[in-house]
């Protein structure tokens, strides 16, 4: 699944790609995406000017110049591809997820524009559009999630308040898009790696020093892997000609029973299962 980094490069992509851009024409194949298509979703969206592309989260918001909204969340295996009318368009995809140019099956949804397509494709399903009329309605539907930890509201007080005499373990609540939005698990292994924290430490256990780790890295790891172009398995350019490079710098992610790489730690990479999570931790420097 795309994690904040990945969807903030889909969002550069897109921002570069369909801002300012008027939508012609809408062709859906597919309205059973994880919440069904409304039936007024091409009428709502056909002609309107793309004022801006953004993203909170996982989520990303494109802004039309009636100030009407469209959130798309990707899913377990959503892709937003660029096809131009006139290229052979052998690399479209947004993000460095799946496949690298747009597959034949499972295109759900066209937005045409006038020089090319933006496709979304996703074969799972599980990603979905919603349209917003106003940004209070927007603002209304994202208010149940946490702040990003890009936010100052990310900050001691907070995380002292969440977590005081909580039971339920530190990577858990990463995860938890309600404490805190857009940490996936590939990036709350790595973020609790900096921090010299066991993942399954309980949260009502952590002090102020765990507190201020927990933040620092949050924002250091999120910030390089949107650097480096997020992560990815499977090496290929995306539509900007870029490459997903983070996975390349991994320190515990992926790394079961390798030796661990902070300086003169002899500690072993470990790997165990967590809520159905692949978790990864040092079995000596994180405790």
């Amino acid at each position: 699944m795309p994690e904040l980094p990945e969807v903030e490069i889909v969002k550069q992509s897109l921002y570069k790609n369909i801002k300012s851009k008027k939508i012609k024409k809408i062709i859906i194949k597919n309205r059973n995406l994880r919440f069904k298509l409304p039936n007024n979703f091409s009428s709502t969206l056909k002609n309107h000017k793309i004022n801006h592309v953004n993203r909170f989260s996982k989520y990303l918001i494109i802004r039309f110049n009636d100030n009407k909204y469209c959130l798309i969340h990707l899913g377990m295996s959503g892709t937003i591809h660029i096809v131009r009318n006139k290229d052979k368009n052998l690399i479209t995809n947004t993000s460095f997820y799946s496949s690298p140019s747009i597959p034949k099956k499972h295109n759900h949804i066209f937005l045409v524009f006038d020089k090319f397509k933006l496709i979304y494709n996703d074969p799972r399903r599980f990603g979905f559009f919603k349209i917003f009329l106003s940004n209070k309605e927007l603002s209304d539907y994202l208010k149940k999630y946490g702040p990003e930890p890009f936010e100052k509201k990310f900050n001691v007080k907070y995380l002292k308040k969440k977590l005081k005499g909580k039971k339920k373990n530190i990577k858990n609540y990463l995860l938890d898009q309600n404490f805190v939005s857009g940490i996936g698990n590939i990036y709350a292994n790595e973020i609790l790696f900096f921090s010299k924290i066991n993942p399954n430490k309980k949260s009502g256990r952590l002090n102020v020093n765990d507190y201020k780790n927990i933040i620092l890295f949050s924002k250091k790891v999120l910030k390089f892997a949107i650097k480096k172009g997020g992560s990815t398995i499977q090496n290929f350019l995306n539509t900007e000609g870029n490459l997903g490079l983070f996975q390349n710098y991994f320190k515990v992610y992926g790394r079961e029973n390798l030796r661990c790489l902070r300086y003169k730690c002899t500690g072993t990479i470990k790997k165990k299962k967590m809520s159905n999570r692949s978790t990864f931790y040092c079995n000596m420097c994180q405790k």
